[in-house]
């Protein structure tokens, strides 16, 4: 039988960085941040190159003036946590294990039409994964589908107090009367209940009108708001079916919205494609001219044949760049204790700081489900109306073979490229729907993202370093954030 003196350790998986002069590790199998003393910075040195005995091991420490116990006492630590392991154990490789089919759905998006008033030419709502199957479908949702749905949701949410609805499209407002009854329903309905209902909607912002804003502010709705910045950007791509831009009708209307709402914050969603990159430019009249709370950020690298508007690695490297610029001002504020609104940090930082190690890339499939105009039920919003994905129907539930088996292939240890990658607990494998656009497959690693992706979590790993170091309490405020509000 082996003892403890002749055991050899490795260090475990991590990734090290650097923050404000100090010395940290992200533990991949742990979703942890650990702060390294000089102590355990020493261990991991003596293992950078071979195995070192536990014996050995114990003695460097005693000889830099640290007592037996206390030497002891750190290795064992170390071995709890992961930064050194056994060198003759297998590391543990994650289980592919589904949800229990009674897992309580927590929130729903309802795409109440599949029309939209604009031809925004990168748009996925008539994907190569759905032309072929929309013909004879609803184009627009009908009042019984949405009490249906309301009532699947509330069903199906067991145990939860809160449940949220987000309202999509097509063009989300095309359909405006059907989204102010379900509120009028579903409130009535939790209530009956002892629950409550948060809600959120996605728009192009053409539509809005004061009394439209004055029952979303009336009634808490979230908004986020499809642009892609000033107007020789927002009207390369984001144009109504003449080819006329839709910059100068928003405008007044943004305007509006954000002075009249005040009882959630309001956000800007832009959509990065070629020619439309310029991510400091963009975010600064988005946040500084127009006023949103916060803008995030998310780049077309799929796109179907024949189309060029998706990035390549020239424009992603330049969208990083821009990406790093504003971390510099994120960063800036958050020493000065102040919010800056580039949510691409905000939301990864709030990840880190709860400790997230994800089985999925999100929650499609899990505790949300998208809804078709016919009442279809779907893995998340961007699957609607594409019948190889359905997974049950509203007034049926839920196909638990289909969900268990959307689940298994999305799961990230079913995934063999991001096993090893010390960057997957934030990322999981990437995005299910891009992932079956550019490799037929939803359960497919985002293989053309992941050097960007490993680079960005390490810039959000740095910031929540040197926050840790310099303004700690600053980090409190991110604990709360993926909340349902």
């Amino acid at each position: 039988m082996t003892t403890l003196l002749e055991h050899r350790y490795r260090a475990g998986e991590m990734h090290r960085f650097l923050a404000a002069e100090a010395d940290f590790v992200y533990l991949p199998r742990a979703g942890a941040i650990f702060a390294l003393d000089a102590a355990t910075a020493d261990v991991l040195g003596r293992l950078r190159d071979a195995p070192v005995a536990h014996g050995d091991l114990a003695a460097a420490l005693t000889d830099d003036g640290m007592s037996q116990a206390d030497a002891e006492g750190l290795l064992r630590e170390l071995r709890l946590v992961g930064l050194i392991e056994a060198d003759h154990v297998v590391s543990p490789v994650a289980l592919v294990d589904s949800p229990p089919a009674d897992f309580p759905l927590q929130a729903l998006v309802l795409n109440v039409t599949n029309q939209c008033n604009l031809a925004c030419t990168y748009c996925y709502e008539f994907g190569a994964d759905k032309i072929s199957t929309q013909t004879g479908k609803p184009k627009y949702m009908t009042p019984e589908t949405a009490r249906a749905a309301v009532d699947f949701l509330l069903d199906s949410a067991k145990g939860r107090d809160a449940v949220h609805v987000t309202f999509f499209g097509g063009e989300t407002l095309m359909n405006f009367k059907l989204l102010r009854d379900v509120v009028a329903y579903a409130d009535a309905k939790a209530a009956e209940s002892g629950r409550r209902v948060t809600y959120s909607l996605t728009t192009n912002a053409t539509l809005l009108t004061d009394p439209i804003i004055d029952f979303l502010a009336g009634h808490a709705v979230g908004v986020t708001v499809s642009i892609d910045g000033p107007e020789e950007m927002q009207d390369a791509r984001r144009v109504y079916k003449s080819g006329k831009g839709s910059y100068a009708v928003i405008l007044p209307r943004l305007k509006a919205l954000i002075a009249r709402h005040k009882t959630r914050a309001i956000t800007a969603r832009v959509t990065l494609s070629a020619g439309v990159t310029d991510v400091v430019a963009i975010y600064h009249h988005l946040k500084h001219d127009i006023g949103f709370h916060e803008i995030g950020f998310a780049p077309v690298t799929t796109t179907e044949d024949g189309h060029d508007f998706g990035l390549n690695g020239d424009g992603m490297r330049g969208v990083l760049n821009g990406f790093h610029a504003l971390a510099d001002e994120w960063l800036d504020h958050a020493l000065r204790g102040q919010m800056h609104g580039f949510s691409n940090v905000s939301e990864t930082l709030s990840e880190l700081v709860v400790g997230t190690n994800k089985s999925h890339p999100c929650g499609a499939g899990l505790g949300l489900l998208g809804v078709s105009p016919s009442g279809d039920l779907s893995p998340c919003h961007r699957f609607t109306d594409a019948d190889e994905h359905v997974l049950g129907h509203v007034g049926s539930g839920v196909d638990q073979d289909r969900r268990a088996d959307f689940l298994a292939r999305g799961h990230v240890g079913a995934k063999y490229e991001c096993t090893s990658c010390w960057a997957r607990p934030l990322c999981a494998g990437g995005c299910h729907h891009e992932a079956f656009v550019r490799y037929g497959d939803t359960g497919h690693a985002n293989l053309h993202y992941c050097d960007w992706i490993r680079e960005w979590t390490d810039r959000v790993l740095a910031i929540y370093g040197t926050l840790a170091v310099r303004n700690p309490q600053f980090l409190e405020r991110f604990a709360d954030r993926k909340g349902l509000s």
